[in-house]
């Protein structure tokens, strides 16, 4: 009698778990070996003062790599230039993530809603770990799955672990922003973020096909269809998705510490009380992806001071823009630099409340290779993505 591998059981519930409103991917998911593509990782590290991450090693087979591995859960492969893949037993990672296997309910939700049928050929953006490849070319077939992402080696090391358990969807390092491998796909989706959506995805997206996608900087998913005009019409969803904006060096940009040095306690050149309460954009998230939206690029930090003291929030630029909002009992604003980024802030805030604060899901989407954008539900705000 075979011994029914130990995995399998924990595939099979995070099948029961995931794909509950999505029944027809339950056999890919319960099938899918995902230990094999995840076998190490790095862990941030609580309270670290930056970006601190450990290697997570476990043996192979071992309970703890099952246990996470059928979590529904992200697992953060690479942080800066450092895949955990090359890590040697004990080290320490610090930066940004940069390459991940994203969480399973999250790959099965948007996959759904991708509506992928039999024959269609699939691009998959973002290979990591090679995951979301495999469920696509489970339920699809390989020769219609081809995934591409911009680092050689996760293509290479998602390729041999596929390969292991008998997947072989095409696969292909490239700048996804650019060209592509193919001039036609029936579904395209991607677990990197873009701004602009690329113009060659809508060039390679067929008539009828669909894209499934998430705008930088802010956790807006979009689903849309290709018409005949080669204009992509559709709209962004109700539920959130967050991904790594797509790069192509080893790692992102560093963020503005050279910014933040001038906002962080200088006196302002335009100092004011604000109009209006002073925003928590990490609570009013609508807001600051409106925001982004309109003003892109700004990167926002904030602090609150010890002994009851202010909360204080920052825009930063790269054209070194900064403004510096203190609260309080007499709220202050700082800005400095080529623009006023608060004030940018602040007329985003009531256009948004003069259209009576309109649920972000209502935004609609218009994708084409000369420019996209997305529109509010009275049509009269255009923002650029």
């Amino acid at each position: 009698m075979t011994e029914v591998p130990a995995w399998t059981g924990a595939a099979r519930a995070l099948a029961d778990r995931v794909t509950a409103d999505a029944p027809a991917w339950h056999d890919a998911v319960s099938s899918t070996p995902r230990h094999r593509l995840v076998p190490r990782w790095w862990r941030r590290i609580p309270d670290s003062p930056t970006q601190e991450w450990e290697l997570v090693s476990p043996p192979e087979g071992s309970a703890e790599l099952l246990r996470a591995a059928y979590a529904d859960e992200t697992l953060v492969t690479r942080v800066g230039t450092a895949h955990a893949d090359h890590a040697a037993p004990g080290a320490h990672g610090s930066g940004d993530p940069t390459s991940s296997s994203t969480l399973p309910g999250l790959i099965v939700s948007m996959a759904h809603r991708l509506d992928v049928k039999t024959g269609h050929r699939v691009l998959d953006v973002g290979t990591g770990s090679g995951y979301s490849a495999a469920l696509f070319a489970r339920r699809f077939g390989d020769e219609n799955v081809t995934s591409v992402d911009v680092d050689p080696y996760l293509i290479e090391a998602a390729g041999t672990r596929l390969a292991e358990f008998g997947r072989t969807p095409r696969m292909q390092a490239i700048d996804a922003t650019g060209e592509l491998p193919d001039t036609e796909y029936d579904r395209i989706m991607a677990t990197v973020s873009v701004r602009p959506v690329p113009a060659s995805w809508l060039r390679a997206l067929r008539p009828g096909g669909r894209l499934v996608t998430t705008i930088a900087h802010t956790a807006l998913l979009i689903t849309a269809d290709m018409g005949s005009d080669g204009i992509a019409r559709g709209a962004v969803q109700p539920d959130p998705a967050t991904f790594m904006e797509t790069r192509q060096e080893a790692d992102y940009p560093g963020k503005l510490d050279d910014v933040f040095v001038s906002a962080r306690t200088r006196e302002g050149e335009d100092v004011r009380s604000p109009h209006g309460p002073i925003p928590d954009l990490w609570q009013e998230w609508p807001l600051r992806w409106l925001y982004e939206l309109d003003t892109p690029g700004v990167e926002t930090r904030a602090a609150t001071f010890p002994d009851d003291g202010p909360r204080v929030v920052w825009l930063l630029a790269a054209d070194g823009a900064w403004a510096r909002a203190e609260d309080g009992p007499r709220p202050l604003i700082h800005q400095g630099g080529p623009r006023r980024l608060w004030d940018d802030l602040e007329r985003v805030r009531r256009t948004w409340e003069e259209k009576n604060r309109f649920a972000l899901h209502t935004l609609r989407a218009e994708l084409s290779a000369e420019g996209s954008h997305l529109q509010a539900p009275d049509g009269t705000w255009r923002l650029s993505i």
